[in-house]
């Protein structure tokens, strides 16, 4: 039995909400804006780092400049929705933060198989008895904040706009892989600039992690329907500030367990069959029989 199966999802959206209904061809803009975005935002701040500095600060996950990197994906998937189906649509767009329902077996994974994931890489790498890193406790409360609202604004864009569009021309496994891909190659310059947490990381391993999160992330999107709230759930939970530092260990785990919920999910995942291929929410015929 397929433990994470899909539900049937063929949602038929708002499409007459707004100026020209979103095609393929939309993937263009969004990428093209969501790299000069952010690319050309971090040569500034590698290129003129003295002078960004004294007006920004050091460059670390509170730096305007590297906050607005970080939301340059969402930002691109929410002006190209408002750009081809007006306000209406874009209020469309926002109602999928209002989907909540997946299998059990996918919300037991949210809540306690990630974390399973990232107590055991650090078990493996030694750091499970490290300290808690935040002193007075109360100081998690502002970190877990930022992990809330600086990595998860990328889903807008990543699973909001760009998955729905690929699942149109690909099979769910390959268009989970190609934009893990293209996502673990925007992250680059995060490790050409100090004050990130990536520029200590290893790439080789955080690039492979990123593509089986990509992966793993794709049959949990179409089981909620297209889901932007299990989106930006699944995102918190890889950043949450709580789990122990598991750099490389948690990035291999990761992958251990896509190739698992793969092989779970072969019978849909390498199918155009029922899989959301729509940026706006599903409608409320499709809603109820799901």
């Amino acid at each position: 039995m397929n433990t994470f199966q899909n539900p049937r999802t063929s949602a038929s959206s708002l499409t007459n909400a707004g100026r020209n209904p979103m095609t393929t061809k939309a993937l263009a803009p969004f990428l093209a804006l969501t790299f000069i975005l952010t690319w050309g935002l971090a040569a500034l701040l590698i290129l003129f780092y003295e002078q960004i500095v004294a007006i920004f600060g050091e460059i670390s996950t509170t730096n305007p400049l590297y906050i607005l990197a970080v939301y340059s994906p969402g930002f691109a998937g929410i002006f190209l929705v408002w750009r081809h189906y007006g306000l209406k649509g874009l209020g469309s767009f926002f109602q999928r933060l209002t989907l909540w329902r997946a299998p059990m077996t996918w919300w037991l994974f949210l809540i306690l198989g990630i974390p399973v994931l990232f107590y055991a890489g650090a078990a493996f790498k030694g750091t499970l008895r490290d300290p808690f890193p935040f002193s007075p406790w109360y100081q998690v409360l502002p970190a877990l904040g930022l992990a809330l609202f600086l990595g998860p604004i990328e889903e807008f864009g990543w699973r909001g706009l760009a998955l729905p569009l690929l699942q149109r021309k690909f099979a769910p496994f390959w268009a989970g892989l190609l934009l893990g891909l293209i996502w673990a190659v925007w992250h680059i310059p995060a490790f050409l600039m100090s004050g990130t947490p990536q520029s200590s990381w290893s790439f080789v391993p955080f690039f492979a992690g990123v593509v089986s999160i990509s992966v793993v992330q794709t049959p949990l999107f179409n089981a909620s329907r297209g889901s932007l709230l299990i989106a930006v759930i699944y995102h918190f939970q890889m950043m949450n500030p709580i789990w122990p530092d598991a750099q490389p260990w948690d990035s291999l785990l990761i992958m251990i367990a896509a190739v698992i919920i793969v092989w779970l999910n072969r019978s849909t995942l390498f199918h155009q069959g029922d899989v959301v291929t729509d940026v706006l929410m599903p409608s409320e015929t499709t809603a109820r029989s799901s």
